[in-house]
């Protein structure tokens, strides 16, 4: 497991992040979301949504807890947060290992559902402005995706 941290000062410098990133996934990759509230959690998920070509407008699925998009890749974008106290598994092995990317807002309510090789990214509120990203590899792929980051 590699942590790497990264400080972006504009939401423009994590969507571009989020873009860069995008480029290296590929189909069946898990991305873990977290944050407080207000973090950009889904500020994030739109970057990566420009990068795979995604055109429709990234919303918080928080009702929804799944929304779809297509792009150059599927991306399904979860929000798990109202499973905090369930054990519903809503499908989450066809997402998991389909053909697109997965993000998850909220990762750790769903901890026995996710596989073992995934990218844990940690958002932190500094300011309106700067946020502190912390990423962790979990699985060889990851540490390549980390390094041609170059984070």
């Amino acid at each position: 497991m590699d942590t790497y941290q990264i400080t972006t000062h504009t939401v423009e410098e994590t969507i571009q992040l989020a873009e860069k990133l995008a480029i290296l996934l590929k189909p069946g990759d898990v991305i873990m979301l977290e944050g407080d509230l207000g973090a950009g959690k889904t500020t994030f998920t739109k970057g990566i949504a420009v990068g795979l070509g995604v055109k429709r407008n990234v919303t918080s699925p928080t009702f929804t807890i799944i929304k779809e998009y297509e792009g150059e890749l599927p991306l399904y974008h979860m929000d798990v947060y109202r499973l905090e106290h369930s054990d519903e598994d809503i499908g989450f092995d066809e997402y998991f290992n389909g053909d697109g990317i997965c993000i998850v807002e909220w990762a750790r309510y769903i901890q026995d559902y996710l596989p073992q090789n995934r990218l844990e990214i940690t958002i932190s509120y500094i300011n309106e402005h700067s946020r502190e990203l912390a990423f962790t590899a979990w699985g060889d792929h990851f540490k390549y995706v980390l390094n041609e980051l170059q984070l």
